[in-house]
């Protein structure tokens, strides 16, 4: 799958929202428009953090899983 083909997919589970600030990101980088605006950098820049903390999260939690798995068959055992 080409870079082109994955951004695709990637928008096409987007809200309007979403594609809104997408199309003001591409405007940018093309030169049409100008600066990005603080908000939308900061949304970006917490949707990043979010992502990087959600991966994490769902890391730790996984880890935990069996030692909560054996607690709970030791507690059905008693």
């Amino acid at each position: 799958m080409t870079l082109r083909e994955q951004v695709e997919n990637e928008l096409d589970g987007l809200t309007e929202m979403e594609l809104r600030y997408v199309a003001d990101y591409v405007a940018h980088l093309k030169g049409q428009g100008g600066p990005i605006p603080e908000s939308m950098a900061d949304e970006m820049m917490l949707r990043a953090l979010y992502a990087e903390s959600t991966d994490e999260d769902r890391s730790l939690a996984e880890a935990g899983m069996s030692d909560y798995s054996d607690g709970l068959a030791h507690e059905d055992q008693q």
